[in-house]
């Protein structure tokens, strides 16, 4: 009688072990993914701010081209104004064609895209059918 009184204590000590185990478990990963989360939100924000400056730059580099392109223009002898326009309006058009370019690729690439996470629907099928083997 005794030792079953033992073996019943044991398996609810394993129970209450096993209980602040997972609990500890999950406190951990609640800790670990929001220092994760805290750490991938500045690092969105340094890159959002980048991504800013960077097409601030890329503005200032097109202006600046268009500008000598003008500059070619009027030392061949156009009218100063027209020479700027017209500079400023190649530049446009060429920047134009290379985003509408991007832009068709991205597009083309989205639609051929699936978003249906195949490996993991495989995976379940696959689990599926071993689960159905085993029941039979």
């Amino acid at each position: 009688m005794n030792s079953e009184l033992n073996i019943g204590d044991l398996l609810r000590q394993l129970r209450d072990d096993t209980t602040t185990l997972v609990r500890d478990e999950v406190a951990l990963a609640k800790t670990e993914i929001g220092e994760k989360l805290s750490r991938t939100g500045r690092n969105a924000a340094y890159l959002v701010v980048g991504g800013l400056v960077a097409s601030s730059a890329l503005l200032l580099m097109l202006m600046a081209l268009g500008h000598l392109l003008g500059g070619i223009f009027v030392r061949e002898g156009m009218d100063p104004g027209n020479a700027a326009f017209c500079g400023f309006l190649i530049i446009a058009v060429i920047a134009g064609v290379v985003a509408g370019l991007l832009i068709s690729k991205a597009l083309k690439t989205l639609a051929n895209e699936s978003v249906i996470p195949e490996r993991t629907a495989r995976s379940l099928h696959e689990d599926k059918q071993w689960a159905q083997n085993k029941m039979s």
